[in-house]
């Protein structure tokens, strides 16, 4: 299912099922981040953290923005919406809380990695 307002909801959906991106947005609600410093907080190759970064703002959860030499990250939590909206369509689920969502995200970066 397309929506024209955002990604694909397969898109969203898919971001926010890995840990690594789900630690990643974690990361990022604190500030914006620089993709050197986003890399450094996890075991696994700048390259590596680079794919995930493109699949979350190919989703419209982080936006990318090229200040000088450096590449700067941000959270975009309205990408959020297109999920949110799908979900209240089945009359079961709540808005959207954002500190709620934020909880979630520290919470889950604060457990151990799948192994």
């Amino acid at each position: 299912m397309t929506d024209p307002a955002g990604p694909p909801l397969d898109a969203l959906f898919a971001a926010l099922a890995d840990p690594t991106r789900r630690a990643i947005l974690a990361l990022l609600l604190e500030d914006d981040m620089a993709v050197t410093d986003v890399a450094a907080a996890f075991p696994i190759s700048l390259a590596a953290v680079s794919k995930h970064l493109a699949i979350l703002a190919e989703a419209g959860l982080i936006s990318q923005e090229k200040r000088g030499r450096v590449k700067w990250c941000r959270l975009e939590p309205a990408g959020l919406k297109p999920a949110a909206v799908w979900m209240q369509g089945f009359g079961q689920f709540e808005p959207v809380d954002l500190d709620a969502f934020e909880a979630f995200l520290a919470a889950d970066a604060a457990l151990p990695p799948p192994g």
